[in-house]
């Protein structure tokens, strides 16, 4: 369901996805409004679904965690129970930082997160293969991320492209 988002709501979101520890005060001066109006904006935003949740983005080196690899899989069948079978196992995997199903010559592609090479590859032949219905995997290093980001471009209410 699409949310009826007027120019302010958009403001609020753009500012709260470059910095979700704005204060209140801050934040109501920033997309001009008064805090009490912005606070009340903001709690609808939440309540709705809007704004999902709150978090902090951690820097992978500082976490030893920075080896990145994509992963295409190809399942033996795609029927919906072997498909919700993998997606509930998937979600079990902190490693895996996303799983998309794809409409493709394969069925899922993973993002996948680990210390290095050999983490990566216990991973695979531990958890990874080993997910139900999974028939092959093609797996590929990431040797460097030009562009990582959670943002949602929020474009201006009549404005496209």
């Amino acid at each position: 369901m699409t949310r009826n988002l007027d120019a302010i709501d958009r403001k609020i979101l753009d500012e709260l996805q470059r910095d979700g520890r704005l204060s209140i005060v801050e934040l109501a001066d920033r997309v001009g409004l008064t805090k009490t109006p912005c606070a009340q904006r903001v709690r609808r935003l939440e309540r709705s679904g809007v704004i999902s949740g709150y978090s902090a983005k951690l820097d992978p080196v500082e976490v030893n965690m920075n080896h990145v690899t994509i992963v295409q899989v190809n399942m033996m069948q795609t029927v919906d129970t072997s498909l919700e079978d993998f997606n509930e196992a998937v979600k079990r995997i902190p490693e895996i930082q996303t799983c998309m199903m794809i409409a493709g010559s394969f069925d899922y592609l993973l993002q996948v997160r680990t210390r290095d090479i050999a983490h990566f590859r216990a991973l695979l032949g531990d958890k990874i293969s080993k997910l139900p219905n999974v028939m092959q995997t093609h797996s590929f290093a990431v040797l460097e991320t030009v562009k990582d980001s959670d943002v949602i471009a929020m474009q201006q209410e009549g404005r496209r492209g």
